[in-house]
């Protein structure tokens, strides 16, 4: 865990990240939006038409690995040369996990030339020939003329290219929903999967609760999941133009699944161990605009760093307030991120060009952190949200995900349900390997450190049929007629070849953020390691390292290795 954590909590925060760090970025930004680009061949008297300096814009020059490809121009290609263009196309969707962005009238370099109105029409042409041979879909993201030492108007146009991998149903990106209590983040979810802004006293988050008391209370106390898909071209599937979780699943080609967590004090157990066990690409942290950073709002932006989430801001609610209000909430939030113990660098959203542009930082850069401004009752800014969820790429790239799918098979249980004819169902994410149905594989520990046998029957990913599950993917897996009691959260099942090995004790490095009283030997804990919760007990501290001995049930190991390499692994938390 890093050390800026418990500067951020240790009461000696102060304002930092200079003007440096975000003017660099807003720099970089503007060059990559706005389109303003630089002739490749003489200057023209050292200036450009409005007699202003002769300052080139440019991006970072093309990276071969990643998803994203300069192109100057694609005009009339030969035979041979459009060959080799699919199979460029093809490699940047592998590394986009299939997604890619073509930024065409820019040179491999990053300088921003720009292309005549025929060229780049022609040019287009070409990038929907080679889209059609690879059977992918393009959508024009935006597009900009030049302004730099040309007569004649010039564009930049970026281009996104979307292709569902063969081995897929969809592609998939997981995002947890932080905030304090009351800050809407429910609702959110509910305007946003249901197509319908919310009325002002909470209608919209009617559908996303799970118990009575939540409906009673407008409290969220469970984990709950909810979906927002959007095709090939970049619109949005959810429940006001499809009827089940299905048609959503059949007509996305991208997947959206929020993982709506607790905000109150209370629950913040259950907050961790979603935090922990779902793995979920990037956290999404909501702000009341009336309200600033209150309650548990600090601790959940805690929590993303300790556990290593990126995260993006949201500020609700800004229908309730003054223009004065909001710009105070957000200037706080600048503050506390550009505070050492944070380190980022916050980019607000004000526009659709603002958006991509965040989408792309984000997914480069794990300091870049975007603010969002929006109403769930009025829909201001909300299509903002919507763009920047539907361009962002997968964190993860695909040299990390072949490298999980060809581990052995661990699969983290985190939920247990009975089905009516079909049996006990376990839910939960596929930490590595892959899983297909018939696969015998062993569950446990049980309470006496034993592993039972079991059998997969059927696969099921957002309530849709599914054949294959691979690492990075949660899924609902029907076990038949093994007996229920037998299971329990925190559970794994595991391939039998990795022969898991059992543990009660093992040592830990953490970082004490805050404590009303001594942490000192004998003292109780509960540790969260990916999606096991267990009762600990410190039984020594070396300096900056303790012994907890873990009580009531056992932990296990894939391995016999460092039980800390595991806990570093999967992220650990002491409460």
């Amino acid at each position: 865990m890093d050390s800026r954590v418990s500067e951020l909590f240790g009461g000696c925060c102060r304002p930092g990240g200079g003007p440096a760090v975000g003017g660099t970025l807003k720099a970089r930004g503007a060059g990559g939006s706005s389109g303003c680009g630089g002739p490749k061949g003489k200057k023209k008297n050292g200036r450009n038409r409005g007699g202003k300096a002769n300052n080139p814009p440019y991006l970072p020059p093309e990276a071969e690995d990643g998803n994203i490809e300069y192109k100057l121009k694609l005009v009339n290609p030969s035979q041979y040369r459009f060959e080799h263009l699919v199979t460029q196309m093809k490699w940047r969707l592998q590394e986009g996990r299939g997604e890619a962005v073509y930024q065409i009238g820019v040179e491999d370099n990053g300088l921003l030339v720009g292309l005549a109105e025929e060229e780049m029409r022609a040019s287009l042409k070409t990038l929907h020939r080679m889209a059609e041979k690879v059977g992918a879909d393009i959508t024009v993201l935006r597009e900009r003329e030049v302004d730099y030492d040309s007569d004649t108007p010039r564009k930049i146009t970026e281009v996104l290219v979307r292709k569902v991998p063969d081995n897929q149903q969809f592609l998939d990106l997981r995002v947890a929903v932080l905030g304090n209590v009351d800050s809407g983040k429910s609702t959110l979810l509910g305007v946003l999967t249901q197509g319908e802004l919310d009325n002002g006293r909470g209608r919209a988050r009617l559908n996303l609760f799970r118990h009575l008391h939540e409906i009673q209370s407008g409290r969220t106390s469970s984990i709950s999941f909810e979906i927002l898909g959007f095709n090939s071209k970049g619109e949005v599937v959810n429940y006001s133009d499809s009827r089940t979780a299905e048609e959503i699943c059949e007509s996305s080609s991208k997947m959206i699944t929020f993982i709506d967590l607790a905000g109150h004090h209370k629950y913040l157990h259950t907050t961790i161990f979603g935090l922990t066990s779902y793995c979920p690409d990037c956290a999404l942290l909501l702000v009341s605009a009336n309200t600033g950073i209150a309650g548990t709002t600090r601790e959940h932006l805690g929590l993303a760093l300790a556990l290593k989430v990126p995260f993006f801001i949201v500020v609700s609610k800004v229908d309730l307030c003054a223009k004065t209000t909001v710009e105070r909430t957000v200037r706080q939030l600048e503050r506390v991120l550009k505070q050492p113990g944070c380190h980022k660098v916050p980019m607000l959203v004000t526009s659709e060009d603002d958006a991509v542009t965040a989408a792309q930082q984000f997914a480069q850069s794990p300091n870049v952190t975007p603010i969002f401004t929006l109403s769930s009752v009025s829909g201001e800014s909300l299509d903002l949200l919507k763009v920047f969820l539907n361009i962002l790429p997968p964190l993860t790239n695909s040299k990390e995900q072949e490298e999980l799918m060809q581990q052995l098979t661990e699969f983290q249980v985190d939920e247990i349900y009975t089905v009516p004819e079909v049996g006990t169902v376990v839910g939960g994410t596929l930490s590595s390997g892959i899983c297909r149905e018939g696969d015998q594989l062993v569950v446990g520990p049980t309470d006496d450190g034993c592993f039972l046998e079991l059998r997969v029957c059927s696969i099921q990913r957002n309530r849709s049929a599914c054949r294959v599950l691979r690492a990075g993917q949660a899924a609902t897996l029907a076990l038949g007629d093994f007996d229920r009691a037998l299971l329990r959260k925190g559970m794994v099942m595991v391939s039998p070849e990795m022969n898991p090995t059992i543990c009660s004790v093992f040592e830990a490095e953490i970082v004490l953020l805050f404590h009303a009283t001594t942490f000192r030997r004998g003292f109780q804990v509960t540790v969260h390691v990916g999606n096991v919760r267990q009762t600990a007990v410190v039984e020594k501290i070396h300096a900056k390292v303790l012994l907890v001995q873990v009580t009531n049930r056992l932990s296990w190991l894939k391995k016999p290795r460092s039980p800390l390499a595991l806990a570093l692994r999967q992220g650990m938390t002491l409460l």
